[in-house]
């Protein structure tokens, strides 16, 4: 299992798009695997056709998609034709590539087997795992879901928001935070250094006295 801050692996994949090597693939991108039990699925179909109508937003953050689900290349072709369908896009190319993982290797390697679900032969079909990668090749996050559940890519878009917004500036996104939102400035930062680099600063009085919340707005 890849923990947050190790480097994701460097694996080999046959996908809609041909064999790539992830590394090379993402490039000096973020990027962000997301895997699916089946292909035509009912919660699989929305999540990946969801995940089309937000290409743009991902385009916007540097963000590359990949999908893996656990049937072959062929069978991922086809439906990815329901896929645009559903999402309302009229395109003839598919905006990401879905890895072919019929053999479950991958899915094993990284952990994202839902041992509660199996296909038609008594195999364990693959959760809904989401990883988002940064340019450094580091893992920044990860999510594992049932294959019941279907998930929130509005929230992955904001956690994308929220890395990127860290990573350059020395603050932290507090709970139900969305971008425009006011920030809060990362514990690291000394009182002697903070009103240089945030003069806009406020600190919540709490009953400890202590003032460890420091808002500002978003850089």
């Amino acid at each position: 299992m890849v923990n947050l801050g190790e480097t994701f692996p460097n694996f080999l994949a046959k996908t809609t798009v041909g064999d790539i090597m992830f590394h090379e693939w993402l490039k000096d991108s973020w990027g962000i695997l997301f895997s699916h039990p089946a292909d035509f699925t009912p919660v699989c179909t929305t999540e990946l056709a969801r995940v089309v109508q937000l290409q743009p937003e991902f385009v916007k953050r540097n963000v590359k998609v990949i999908a893996l689900s656990c049937d072959s290349v062929e069978s991922h072709q086809k439906w990815c034709n329901d896929i645009k369908v559903y999402a309302g896009c009229s395109g003839d190319v598919f905006p990401y590539p879905i890895i072919a993982d019929e053999n479950r290797e991958l899915a094993t390697e990284l952990q994202m087997i839902d041992p509660d679900e199996k296909d038609a032969q008594g195999i364990p079909l693959t959760a809904r795992a989401v990883f988002i990668v940064d340019p450094n090749k580091k893992m920044r996050l990860s999510i594992l879901y049932p294959a019941t559940t279907g998930r929130n890519f509005d929230e992955i878009v904001r956690v994308v928001d929220s890395l990127q917004l860290c990573d350059k500036h020395k603050v932290a996104t507090p709970v139900d935070w969305k971008p425009g939102q006011d920030v809060m400035v990362q514990p690291s930062v000394p009182d002697t250094e903070v009103k240089k680099l945030f003069p806009s600063l406020t600190v919540v009085a709490l009953p400890s006295g202590k003032g460890y919340i420091r808002k500002t707005p978003q850089p």
